[in-house]
């Protein structure tokens, strides 16, 4: 057992807990919020301060020096700029989420499936850097087998804004300044919107990967959280706010 777990920070006489820093992907926003509880009360000694963006915004953070402890990614392709870099250490998936299409409640552009996309009249997504953006944009390129050669045109030209991460993409929807957004099925959870489904033949399967900044403050902390990540208490809080967990890929 680490120091930091040697006795709990408010007893007589206890060190400070260790403060670490989690950089998460904006997407992770409540699913982390409900690790952290967990992970604190297994390690009394450590308090996880965490931080959400979007992943680019975070990766371009550690490269500029931001003091963080561990690295959380929606991105794949972010997590191996800052680990070419030297960055991060030992990087491992620990979750996967897909997308979805959301719409207010009153759903007043009338789109019940993807093929009615270009019914909306205001469409926000994510920039293209952000890796709902991105993936958002992969699933149109590739929808034309399905809908014909001028649907992703159509459906882009319907875009109103884009946005630095996710959960700005939701906000717009919630607050009734987009008649539809693409965002990831996680982000549908519990909100106040509607979904409609990408087709399964679309859609993507998002890896979440995490690590250890290299060079870090509280590394042994670092690692404390990512172990505890693979924990049953963990992947069942995850899947709780719908990601699918290693346990259950597959439909296992």
């Amino acid at each position: 057992m680490a120091a930091a777990q040697a006795c709990a920070p408010d007893s007589p006489g206890a060190d400070p807990p260790v403060r670490l820093a989690v950089f998460a992907a904006s997407s992770l926003t409540e699913a982390f919020g409900d690790v952290e509880g967990l992970f604190e009360a297994a390690h009394p000694g450590v308090d996880a301060v965490l931080s959400f963006a979007g992943s680019q915004t975070l990766r371009l953070q550690i490269e500029r020096g931001a003091r963080a402890d561990v690295f959380a990614s929606a991105d794949p392709a972010q997590m191996a700029l800052l680990a070419g870099a030297g960055l991060v250490d030992g990087e491992r998936a620990f979750a996967y989420n897909e997308l979805a299409v959301i719409v207010p409640p009153g759903n007043p552009a009338g789109i019940e499936s993807f093929r009615d996309l270009p019914r909306a009249e205001r469409l926000v997504v994510g920039t293209e850097r952000v890796p709902a953006g991105a993936y958002a944009r992969q699933i149109l390129a590739a929808s034309a087998g399905l809908f014909g050669p001028g649907f992703a045109k159509a459906v882009t030209d319907r875009i109103v804004s884009e946005e630095s991460n996710v959960r700005l993409v939701r906000a717009k929807v919630e607050m009734g300044e987009a008649d539809a957004a693409i965002v990831y099925r996680t982000d549908a959870v519990g909100g106040r919107v509607r979904v409609v489904p990408v087709p399964a033949g679309l859609n993507v399967e998002a890896e979440y990967v995490i690590a250890a900044v290299s060079g870090g403050r509280r590394p042994a902390a670092a690692r404390q959280w990512i172990e505890f990540l693979g924990s049953r208490e963990a992947q069942e809080a995850l899947a709780g706010r719908g990601f699918v967990v290693p346990g259950r890929r597959g439909g296992g």
